[in-house]
């Protein structure tokens, strides 16, 4: 008995030291709500799964948050291995220097497995890979089709022509709110831009050098916030402020609208709010405009400058570890967001899970990502991006409650995004684009 009682009491400090000495290093995250309860399931289950490392996930309340309090620590050498940051602050991130690429330091990872729309945004232009992508979505058009049934219609529209159609009936019919969007940037200009072959900056959206300039305030972008404006006007469009709840897609998953444009991300909770009454479509074109890609949204994973040994091991291991099929898988299931790999997706196909409604925005997403691109639907190197969607913002919602015309707006968001070019070249002067 007390050789057992020793035995066991061996194994539990042996257990115990290889906890304590397993290798911990920080990864900061920027979701909230059910895409943090996913994350820190993934980290729950990386830590469950070895005794060598440990991930402390620790969430910053926000992307631009986390970025900040990153690069802050940085500078007094206690920042974290892993960031998460989005799409909008790329070559923020990749002029810091403060990040290293990953495909330098991982360079035995089959990186070509990566989907074409998912590693565009992130990757070099010898096409290499700066960060690892992990949250993946895109713009799709989503429909509550018993309210569209409501007036003879059966499809989700595809065009915005036929989108202005179904909802002209729905307000005849007495609908308070046919459609809904909040006119983010993401949805209205680069995610428009993008699958219209509409340039937002001249050098191919910043890819030719620091010296682009914004040129949206022309041609179809200019022409669409004009009609955005207009069929809100109209009252068959609704934004943030004009819907009950508050919030556009919270109004469209309580019924309240009946068409928005959102994330890919945002069907999780759509699907749990109305089930089958849900019907997504990739976002609409306008006619007789050939459709491009749309662009990689959600965020990727930086790994951070100044680790080594143990530590940088173990972040590698829970980068491999993310990378696992059934481990995109999971995170789709849990978030609506989509798979990154070819690999994840193919396995999610063979399973026949990409059938089930709970998984729909899986193979919608990536086709839409992997339509045919061109030098305007590539993504966008431009510098002081996230202040940038502010000003852009800011002018065209006083637009939309007639402060000023939409053009004016237009207008004015190119001379002060200009101006933020500038100093972003004058920082970065002579430094050559990644």
């Amino acid at each position: 008995m007390k050789l057992l009682k020793i035995a066991a009491s061996a194994l539990m400090l042996s257990t115990a030291a290889t906890a304590v000495n397993a290798a911990q290093f920080e990864f900061w995250y920027g979701n909230t709500g059910s895409v943090e309860t996913a994350i820190q399931a993934a980290c729950d289950a990386f830590n469950a799964s070895q005794e060598e490392h440990t991930a402390n996930c620790i969430g910053q309340g926000g992307y631009e948050a986390g970025m900040q309090k990153a690069i802050a620590a940085y500078r007094s050498g206690k920042h974290p291995v892993l960031i998460q940051f989005f799409d909008a602050g790329t070559l923020d991130l990749m002029l810091s220097d403060a990040v290293v690429p990953v495909q330098e330091i991982m360079p035995e990872v089959n990186w070509g497995d990566y989907l074409t729309g998912a590693r565009s945004y992130y990757e070099t232009s010898k096409g290499e890979l700066f960060s690892q992508p992990y949250n993946g979505s895109t713009l799709i058009f989503y429909a509550n089709m018993e309210q569209l049934g409501e007036v003879g219609v059966k499809d989700v529209p595809a065009t915005y022509e036929e989108m202005v159609e179904v909802a002209r009936k729905l307000k005849e019919a007495g609908h308070e709110c046919p459609v809904t969007t909040d006119a983010h940037p993401w949805r209205v200009l680069e995610q428009f831009s993008a699958r219209h072959g509409a340039p937002i900056a001249s050098n191919n959206n910043g890819y030719g050098g620091l010296d682009a300039e914004y040129i949206f305030n022309e041609g179809p972008v200019a022409d669409h916030l004009n009609n955005l404006a207009q069929w809100r006007e109209e009252g068959l469009l609704k934004l943030n402020q004009d819907t009950k709840a508050g919030k556009y897609n919270v109004a469209f998953n309580q019924g309240e609208c009946a068409m928005m444009e959102a994330s890919t991300g945002s069907y999780r909770s759509a699907f749990e709010a109305l089930g089958d009454k849900v019907e997504i479509a990739m976002a609409p074109m306008y006619e007789g405009v050939e459709r491009r890609n749309t662009l990689i949204g959600g965020a990727s994973l930086w790994v951070m400058k100044g680790h080594e040994g143990e530590k940088l091991e173990a972040a590698k291991a829970f980068l491999n570890y993310l990378r696992q099929d059934d481990v995109q898988i999971e995170f789709t299931r849990m978030t609506g967001y989509m798979p990154v790999t070819q690999s994840a997706l193919t396995k999610l196909k063979d399973s026949g899970k990409a059938e089930m409604k709970e998984f729909a925005t899986a193979e919608m997403g990536v086709n839409s990502l992997n339509q045919p691109g061109d030098a305007n639907s590539r993504g966008l190197r431009l510098g002081f991006y996230v202040q940038f969607r502010d000003i852009f913002m800011e002018g065209t919602q006083k637009a939309f409650n007639g402060g000023q015309t939409m053009q004016a707006a237009l207008d004015a968001a190119k001379a002060r995004g200009d101006a933020l070019l500038r100093r972003f070249e004058q920082t970065y002067r002579g430094v050559e684009l990644p």
